[in-house]
């Protein structure tokens, strides 16, 4: 019988040491990974901020040029169509969108 405790009690011994290493190596792996997690938020965070600066940074694009003088538009639609690079159905069609 003392030897049947004997290896018994050898047995919880390891079963316990396997235990508290495999504990240890679990939270040791745990806080490397939620180190890693706290890295790449704050690497999120600091390129959201940076681009938020910029954009607010920016300048506002230029207005857009002022729109030709309609009448200046359909006399070069004409001279298109007396050219023969515009069709007479092309320079009615454009004429229409520039009048509206």
């Amino acid at each position: 019988m003392p030897g049947l405790v004997r290896g018994v009690a050898r047995t919880a011994v390891i079963a316990g040491t396997a235990t508290a290493v495999s504990n240890r190596v679990s939270r040791r792996q745990a806080n490397r990974w939620a180190a890693q997690e706290d890295e790449q938020y704050a690497r999120e965070q600091n390129a959201y901020q940076q681009g938020a600066a910029s954009a607010a940074a920016a300048p506002a694009p230029a207005a857009a040029p002022p729109a030709k003088d309609t009448v200046t538009q359909l006399k070069e639609l004409a001279d298109l169509r007396d050219q023969g690079i515009l069709t007479d159905q092309e320079f009615a069609a454009q004429k229409a969108k520039i009048l509206g």
